[in-house]
């Protein structure tokens, strides 16, 4: 499945590029003609149903010429979610700012999670402020001992 997964982002890729959107990821579920290819596509300051419906649009024709099934399958574009893990460093330093929530793999001080402002961030490690008795404290941590890091959505 990996090879056909790689194929989808070498076309889904550029088509999104030219609309001004970002590929996070493509996920291939379900077997025969109840497969599922789900594009998940972000941008700067969020996706829009419009953005969703156009990508939709552009990939549909691409993928039907690439064939990449030799069955029918659905195509669902959509947005990967503000609470979703991060994954790559882009999904760090979009983040730099923001209120994040990290999931260590070994606790810090006793705690196995740590809520604080992304402050920095590059592909080894990552510097979070947290605010301790009123006193803010950068804190770094590896990137390696991270196990999942979330933004802190508001609403």
């Amino acid at each position: 499945m990996q090879p056909v997964i790689d194929r989808l982002h070498e076309i889904i890729s550029p088509i999104l590029w030219t609309l001004g959107l970002e590929l996070i990821d493509v996920v291939c579920v379900g077997r025969g003609p109840r497969s599922v290819v789900r594009v998940l596509v972000d941008k700067p300051g969020g996706v829009t149903i419009t953005d969703c419906e156009q990508a939709h649009k552009a990939l549909g024709p691409a993928l039907d010429v690439a064939d990449p099934f030799p069955h029918a399958y659905t195509l669902e574009v959509s947005s990967p979610g503000l609470d979703r893990p991060f994954q790559r460093t882009q999904d760090y330093q979009r983040a730099i700012g923001k209120q994040v929530n990290l999931k260590l793999r070994q606790p810090l001080e006793g705690q196995w999670r740590i809520t604080g402002e992304l402050k920095q961030v590059d592909e080894t490690l990552v510097v979070l402020e947290i605010g301790t008795h009123g006193a803010p404290q950068a804190i770094q941590l590896s990137r390696e001992s991270i196990a999942e890091a979330k933004l802190v959505v508001k609403i």
